[in-house]
């Protein structure tokens, strides 16, 4: 009891000093220092203007948050994109600026360019770890990891599966159409960025919106991972509707053994040939293809362990971050990005439709069917789109197996939205 109120005493005396002796100094003016006080604080500026779209901001990264925490929607990247969110919206706390980041503020010809040493200087903690978005850096780096992380064994033993990932970007181009009429309002840099949601890709449509429309990053963002997490709520109504009872109980025949030469030599050819045909492709692409070299080869266990994890990780704090931040106040509550957010359920319902309908159509003329239900994998939603075939499967045929068959074109959906991306970046970039 006496060394409580010891303490006490102790905290009486330090609060009194720090009271009293700013008034002893002789410029000092108790009101001024209090309406001081009161002006930098964050709460104040709720008041004013606007403020009050920062503190609905601030509520939508709370629900962001739950949803990463509670209901573990995509949480290794919806998470700190959330909380990056929270940070960019906190009235005078400094850590983005918006205004360094547009078209203006970087285009050399223009009289308001400022250089990247200049974010350097001025900037806060955000505006500098951005840099790694804003130059393509982050999302190349995570492909590395995806690509380590890939099997593409499925996809060598079943060629076919790659049609089916190429149908499955349907999506992105028919969003691109929808986006482009004149009553949504969107350009064409900007239709491709909302399009690409449809990849259900979230470091390609990052690397694709960064390049024709770095404006729109924060809410095609969120958008394309808020989806990627609802795949299994999207997808299975769309699959159930396009398929009968007896196509969803098809069985394959079991996947051939592929050989570490075949799985050594597929990045390679690839990586060549792909950047052959589309060169603004060969970023994501040759990232992907690098990362799975390092895995199939078995000569860089270290790097390959890498890349997959501690690299990886890091990458996606600093991504998830930095993009939480674009999405600011002003970026974010407008009618575009509500357009965005109901364009993007439209997108990947094509997809989901365009892999499912192109496996129907082969049907016609295999003598191997196909259950059509794979062809829904071919969105790059890796591995959960595969997850979700093999549930649908599963309750048409308990005893029908179809996950490593729906690998074949969910893999080949993460190239296909790589090359979608590029062919959007060679016509408008």
């Amino acid at each position: 009891m006496q060394k409580i109120k010891f303490n006490r005493f102790i905290a009486f005396v330090a609060l009194l000093v720090f009271a009293v002796l700013p008034m002893m100094a002789d410029d000092f003016s108790l009101s001024s220092g209090v309406s001081k006080l009161f002006g930098e604080m964050g709460f104040t500026a709720f008041f004013v203007g606007e403020g009050w779209k920062n503190a609905i901001m601030l509520g939508i990264g709370c629900v962001l948050l739950y949803l990463a925490i509670k209901k573990e929607y995509e949480p290794l990247l919806l998470l700190p994109i959330a909380f990056g969110m929270i940070l960019t919206n906190l009235p005078g706390a400094g850590l983005f600026h918006t205004e360094m980041w547009n078209n203006e503020f970087l285009n050399p010809d223009s009289p308001y360019f400022h250089s990247y040493r200049h974010v350097m200087a001025e900037g806060g903690l955000l505006d500098v770890l951005y840099i790694g978005v804003k130059a393509g850096i982050y999302p190349c780096l995570i492909f590395i990891g995806v690509g380590a992380m890939t099997d593409f064994g499925p996809l060598i033993a079943n060629p076919k599966s790659l049609l089916l990932g190429a149908a499955a970007q349907l999506g992105i181009f028919v969003t691109f159409i929808v986006t482009q009429m004149d009553f949504m309002g969107f350009t064409a840099q900007q239709a491709a960025s909302i399009g690409i949601i449809g990849g259900a890709d979230g470091p390609t449509a990052i690397f694709l919106t960064t390049k024709l429309a770095p404006e729109l990053l924060g809410p095609i963002a969120v958008a394309a991972y808020s989806y990627m997490a609802l795949v299994p709520v999207i997808q299975p109504p769309i699959m159930r509707l396009l398929t009968t009872e007896s196509e969803r109980r098809i069985r394959m025949k079991q996947l051939r053994t592929v050989s570490k030469k075949e799985k050594i030599i597929f990045p390679i050819v690839v990586a060549i040939i792909v950047s052959l045909i589309l060169p603004s492709a060969a970023t994501l692409i040759g990232c992907l293809m690098l990362g799975n070299l390092m895995k199939e080869s078995g000569v860089v266990e270290r790097l390959s362990k890498t890349v997959q994890n501690e690299l990886n990780n890091i990458v996606v704090i600093f991504l998830g971050t930095t993009v939480g931040a674009t999405a600011s106040a002003e970026a974010f509550l407008n009618f575009q990005t509500l357009s965005i957010l109901c364009v993007g359920i439209l997108a990947f319902g094509f997809g989901t439709a365009g892999g499912v309908l192109l496996a129907k159509f082969m049907n016609l003329f295999l003598k191997d069917k196909i259950n059509p239900l794979i062809g829904s994998a071919g969105v790059s939603a890796v591995p959960m789109a595969a997850r979700v075939s093999q549930v649908e499967g599963a309750k048409a045929d308990p005893r029908n197996f179809l996950l490593m068959h729906a690998m074949g074109p969910n893999v080949a959906g993460v190239i296909g939205s790589a090359v979608a991306a590029g062919i959007l970046l060679a016509f408008l970039g």
